[in-house]
């Protein structure tokens, strides 16, 4: 009621200069309300077309991580066969040098641990 008054007693005293004023405003608020919709779509769509490029950026590193680790998991399983075989043959070859050696490595342990 209070706004009303005052409403009332400035139109009479502006002569109607305030309803334009008003009107003014009112339709600077719905352009600028306009413009902050079409500045959040922009921003929204932007935002969409980064994360799918993102997204994909982070696939094609994921898929290449995957085919490394594939390849070298098997080096690493050619690797432990070869080193396998290689072992087996020396044993084979050498029956009583890899004794001794066993015996040499058990005792430089045995005098580790009894060092504690």
């Amino acid at each position: 009621m209070a706004t009303s008054i005052l409403h009332s007693a400035r139109r009479k005293r502006d002569g109607g200069s305030l309803q334009q004023v008003e009107a003014s405003i009112e339709d600077q608020i719905d352009s600028l309300r306009e413009e902050v919709a079409a500045f959040a779509k922009l921003v929204s769509e932007n935002s969409a077309k980064q994360g799918e490029k993102l997204r994909a950026s982070a696939e094609s590193g994921f898929d290449d991580l995957t085919v490394r680790g594939e390849e070298l998991l098997r080096d690493l399983q050619r690797g432990y066969a070869r080193g396998s075989r290689e072992v087996r043959r020396t044993v084979r070859q050498h029956p009583v040098a890899t004794i001794g050696a066993a015996a040499a490595f058990g005792l430089a342990v045995a005098l580790l641990l009894s060092r504690r």
